[in-house]
């Protein structure tokens, strides 16, 4: 459901998340038996997706769901995303070497890094591969229990984790991570970590810290990575991150000056350009500075302030 006016790249699932129902494991086994019950098939984290009927975008390549359940072999890799107005949606976990549109799915499409197609997918679809993808990442990194060590089993249509031997029960984490944009009068600052791609600048970011406010979590981080100081900040939007499973918290940040200099750990250089600049780099790029991908919310941030002037 669409909340506000703006939307990053995978937020907008549109899937009812069905919480109250997940639970009843006689309901799940019902839809994933049902022949109108769907099923995404997700491999070393990437979907399965076919061209569209004109050739010009990706869409999901959605199976029965049944054969999703016999792919799965069990619940341990097998998620119950939600509903689509009354039709069950699920998805299975698959991994190797081998691909498996080779195999039992030869000739249902081609599982493609959701990276790369995430812009050619509706939103929609963007953001129910995103929920997959972040949760069977979850899955992978809390097999064990954080209690007493030992080995978990899914829950809840695969959205909780208990652990037999001392019943603790995991849920999915989502990391926070703030992402701002510094600014100062009619410039803004972007900065770059030396492992990016030669001349790609972009918003600076870093995980919130437990007893950190939003606003303080930006404030440090900008001070650490940058030696900026902040005077205030305001919120511009999210973005669900699924690498692995970050949620990141986009701001516009107004800092006391417009010096700074990188920390060289995370960031190697940074750089204060005008909006008319920004204007450029947006447009294709700017002395040799390339924006961030417009899927990223740093595009969208810096999108945002230069749209102000």
């Amino acid at each position: 459901m669409a909340l506000s006016a703006f939307m990053n790249t995978f937020a907008g699932n549109p899937l009812d998340r069905a919480s109250d129902r997940r639970p009843d494991a006689a309901w799940i086994a019902a839809q994933l038996a049902s022949p109108e019950s769907l099923g995404l098939a997700m491999w070393n984290g990437r979907p399965l997706v076919e061209k569209t009927e004109d050739g010009r975008g990706v869409q999901i390549a959605y199976l029965p769901a049944r054969l999703a359940g016999e792919l799965a072999g069990g619940p341990e890799r097998l998620l119950f995303l939600g509903l689509w107005k009354e039709t069950a949606v699920f998805a299975v976990d698959l991994e190797g070497q081998a691909d498996p549109t080779d195999g039992p799915l030869r000739g249902l499409g081609a599982f493609q890094d959701l990276r790369q197609i995430a812009l050619q997918l509706t939103p929609a679809e963007a953001g129910i591969c995103a929920t997959a993808k972040a949760m069977f990442e979850w899955r992978r990194r809390h097999r064990r229990c954080a209690v007493c060590g030992e080995p978990t089993e899914p829950r809840d249509g695969g959205w909780k984790r208990q652990c037999p031997s001392c019943e603790a029960e995991h849920f999915p984490r989502t990391d926070p991570v703030v992402i701002m944009l510094p600014v100062h009068g009619d410039r803004c600052m972007l900065g770059r970590q030396q492992v990016w791609p030669k001349g790609m600048f972009s918003a600076l970011a870093g995980f919130l810290e437990p007893g950190e406010s939003i606003e303080e979590a930006c404030a440090r981080e900008l001070a650490e990575e940058a030696g900026l100081r902040t005077r205030t900040v305001r919120y511009h939007s999210s973005q669900p991150w699924p690498y692995p499973s970050s949620l990141m918290i986009g701001l516009i940040a107004e800092v006391e000056d417009d010096e700074g200099a990188p920390d060289q750990t995370e960031l190697e250089e940074v750089r204060w350009f005008t909006r008319d600049q920004a204007r450029q780099i947006l447009a294709g790029g700017y002395d040799g500075v390339n924006a961030p991908t417009p899927m990223a919310i740093a595009c969208q941030l810096l999108k945002a302030w230069v749209e102000e002037g």
